[in-house]
């Protein structure tokens, strides 16, 4: 009898896939500012809906305690980024979303009319988040500080704090919400911030750019999937 062909030792197809080489997106440094900072700006957003809404402050009744649960947490809010200028991983980043290059508006346009374009390490969408994120925050800190204490503005201060105050907050939530809608269809996306690490694959299709400048600091996954 012939004995059967032995099943070759080269590896399949399956495995190669399965052991895709990595890409450090974010440090551990990152991830504590972006989590702390989600943290207080939940907080903040959340004890904000129990003071404007009456059905919801009616659930907890302790106003004043909420009170001051918002006034802290919103005073709180730069404290992460602040203590984050300490890490050179995140001055760089800092760095990339403050710079509005050629190939963001050309980002720009391409999305526009629904076409794929080349970005670097963070597109023209997120830059644009971000800046905008950060002075409404900025804003809403300074109208918070009004209205902490009064007794220091005019009526008329006080009364135009109160209105860009409210309706920022109403717009910073939508924007938030629109942030948190996009990362629940990006798995990957939310792996790199958890893990600091996305896909070779992924930073090709989405971030051409920087996946093309950086050959490096990188490890290899068996099974990149697990950590999805």
């Amino acid at each position: 009898m012939t004995r059967p062909p032995e099943a070759s030792k080269s590896p399949t197809r399956e495995a190669v896939a399965r052991k895709e080489q990595l890409l450090r997106r974010f440090t551990v440094a990152e991830f504590w500012i972006h989590r702390t900072t989600a943290a207080l700006m939940g907080t903040a957003i959340a004890s904000a809906a129990f003071l404007y809404l009456p059905t919801l402050g009616e659930l907890v009744g302790r106003r004043h305690l909420l009170v001051i649960v918002h006034e802290w947490s919103g005073i709180a809010l730069p404290l992460p980024l602040l203590a984050g200028l300490l890490s050179r991983a995140f001055r760089a980043d800092l760095t990339r979303l403050n710079r509005f290059t050629p190939h963001d508006r050309g980002w720009l346009r391409a999305t526009l009319r629904y076409r794929p374009h080349l970005s670097g390490k963070f597109n023209a969408g997120q830059k644009m988040y971000a800046a905008v994120a950060a002075g409404a925050v900025l804003v809403m800190i300074g109208t918070g500080l009004i209205k902490w204490f009064p007794k220091l503005t005019p009526l008329f201060a006080r009364t135009g704090a109160t209105f860009v105050h409210d309706w920022l907050a109403l717009l910073l939530g939508v924007l938030i919400g629109g942030h948190i809608w996009m990362a629940s269809h990006d798995p990957e996306a939310r792996r790199g911030l958890r893990t600091g690490f996305v896909t070779r694959s992924w930073a090709r299709q989405h971030h051409a750019l920087w996946e093309k400048n950086n050959p490096g600091d990188h490890r290899v996954d068996d099974d990149p999937a697990k950590d999805l």
